[in-house]
């Protein structure tokens, strides 16, 4: 069991190494200037027996002089101390935007299918008590262990320089707060992996009420949520403090034992003082570097202690870092510079899972510039089929092409740089209006983005908004309507200019007016690009090149409108069930 920590502490510390290394010159002098202070501490005991000795002497410029040393010592440690802490400060800040950079360009590159498993508030949890707590057991470690080590071998030399007979009085007590540390340590360990669980479990829940509160409200659930979370929080609470009772007692008996090495060595120092074989100056000396000696030994074996939680965090860390990625880019993935829009599905098949498939042998030719529908049923495979297209997704069999080259042969980030998106519940950021429409294509100018507006008939709503391009919208929109969200969404894909666009039920949401504009700015944009439509209003598809139906997981009729319905199946059904339920609605 051992040795399988001491093999996990070896290869995730060299793993961790690789964000220290940067720094590593700052490191060193960091270390340099505590192992000063460190020094200057230990000499401290020394300056009070000057004073003490030479308190019988009578000599008051010995005192003066010996105050002075005093004083002159503990200001250079407290200068050096004040910039080691600066720079340590530093350092610490560095290495945690080094974990962050890391951690976060990874989050962005895993595929959707974890963060769907991971949720949102597990991973923010995740990554904030991970980082925050490698860097405070590297600071831990770095910055306070190893100076504690120097200071106690230099308290020991000169303890034992001054009398061996009360270092071994002392020596007696010291291996005791070692033994009640590694007693706390596997207990602390424990808790620390039980909390991580906790909290995370407790942020997903509460990100998902937050994220839904309309949600939430609609269901009058706010006191139901309200219980949910603050049960939660104070389980995890009552985790704290049966820790905090743990901590509390080790560290009172640690500080016992402290005291009674003091004490026995004031005993025995003093019967020494009485007997004439030792000077006060030597006893006062010796009492101060028994008082700090057992700071730095608990902080030696808080060490162990330390690891073991700077363990969790890096298993934490490493999580999310070695988390599985099977869509990554092959190390020969191509950049896409330009697309003509040519699309072909060759046999693919796609499921979540083996057991149940969503797709099955889908064959699509899709030639430049044409406007493709796709219509059927919820559950029938609409949206996965453009989600495989963006390759959010790979297929579990067949192929995908884009101008004659297989996707998995090009890079994701350039290949969804020519695919626009705009879909029914549109997310816009708590940003201005400008920023929202630019997002598409961060390096636009304003002639671009008005330019955008306008195609996408979002300019007139825009410049009579109180900021006009420079207003905030609020947190997904929500200043806006649902039509002028979705508006300002057609502008963020127009802004692309991209070769194929997704249409995913982009006017389902709307009322007649709204739809209107919003169906207008489409026919502009769809203009010479190849289009993929997802409806469920058919009203919305009748003007498509073709129109694909997809039912239990293929495509079971392929055709024009008007094809689909003079041949009366399954699509033909369909305008009649949505035709009768205006006429019926319309009596």
């Amino acid at each position: 069991m051992a040795s399988t920590i001491e093999k996990s502490w070896f290869t995730q510390g060299r793993r961790a190494l690789i964000f220290i290394a940067p720094h590593r010159g700052a490191l060193l002098v960091i270390m340099l200037m505590t192992l000063l202070v460190a020094a200057l501490g230990a000499l401290e005991p020394l300056v009070m027996k000057y004073i003490f000795d030479k308190l019988g002497t009578k000599v008051v410029a010995s005192l003066l002089y010996g105050v002075g040393m005093l004083i002159g010592l503990n200001l250079l440690r407290e200068a050096i101390g004040g910039v080691s802490n600066w720079l340590t400060w530093r350092v610490r800040l560095h290495i945690n935007d080094g974990l962050l950079d890391a951690t976060v360009s990874r989050l962005h590159s895993l595929p959707v299918t974890y963060h769907s498993e991971e949720t949102v508030g597990g991973i923010m949890t995740k990554l904030d008590r991970g980082i925050n707590g490698l860097v405070g057991a590297l600071s831990e470690i770095a910055f306070n262990a190893f100076p504690g080590l120097v200071y106690l071998i230099i308290s020991l030399a000169v303890m034992f320089r001054l009398d061996a007979r009360l270092s071994l009085i002392v020596l007696f007590f010291a291996p005791l707060p070692a033994l009640i540390g590694l007693y706390a340590a596997d207990e602390q360990t424990q808790r620390d992996k039980m909390l991580l669980e906790q909290w995370t479990r407790i942020f997903s829940r509460f990100n998902e009420v937050l994220t839904g509160i309309i949600t939430v409200k609609s269901f009058a659930a706010e006191e139901h949520e309200k219980q949910r979370f603050i049960t939660g929080v104070k389980g995890a609470n009552n985790m704290v403090l049966k820790g905090v009772g743990i901590d509390t007692w080790a560290g009172a008996a640690k500080n016992m034992i402290g005291v009674s090495a003091r004490v026995a060595a004031l005993g025995a120092g003093g019967y020494l003082v009485i007997r004439n074989e030792i000077t006060a100056g030597t006893l006062v000396a010796f009492l101060g570097y028994a008082g700090g000696l057992f700071g730095p030994v608990q902080g030696l074996t808080g060490v162990y202690q330390t690891l073991k939680r700077a363990t969790v965090s890096l298993d934490t860390i490493f999580s999310i870092l070695d988390a599985h990625d099977n869509m990554g880019d092959a190390p020969d993935a191509r950049h896409v510079h330009s697309l003509r829009g040519e699309v072909v599905f060759d046999n693919v098949s796609f499921g979540y899972t083996k057991e149940a498939p969503i797709l099955r042998n889908i064959n699509l030719n899709i030639k430049p510039g044409e406007v493709v529908a796709l219509v059927g049923p919820s559950g029938a495979g609409k949206t996965t089929l453009v989600a495989l297209l963006q390759r959010l997704y790979d297929p579990t069999g067949g192929s995908i092409r884009v101008d004659g080259a297989d996707l998995k042969e090009l890079k994701q980030r350039s290949l969804r740089l020519k695919i626009g998106v705009v879909s029914q519940d549109a997310l816009l950021f708590n940003d201005t209006v400008k920023n929202n429409i630019s997002y598409g294509k961060v390096e636009a100018n304003l002639t671009d983005i008005f330019n955008a507006a306008r195609t996408a008939n979002a300019h007139n709503f825009i410049i009579r908004l109180p900021d006009g391009y420079d207003t905030v919208i609020g947190e997904r929109g929500s200043r806006l309507s649902a039509g002028e969200k979705q508006r300002l969404s057609i502008a963020r894909a127009i802004i692309k200019d991209p070769p194929i666009l997704i249409l995913d039920e982009a006017t389902s949401a709307l009322d007649a007016e709204s739809e209107s504009l919003v169906q207008q700015a489409l026919s502009r944009v769809m203009e010479n690009r190849t289009t993929f439509v997802i409806a469920h209003r058919l009203s919305t598809v009748v003007k498509a090149d073709r129109i694909l139906v997809l039912k239990d997981g293929g495509i079971i009729e392929e055709g024009s409108h008007k094809e689909l319905l003079k041949s009366g199946g399954y699509y033909a059904s369909l305008v009649e069930c949505q035709t009768r339920g205006l006429l019926v609605d319309a009596a």
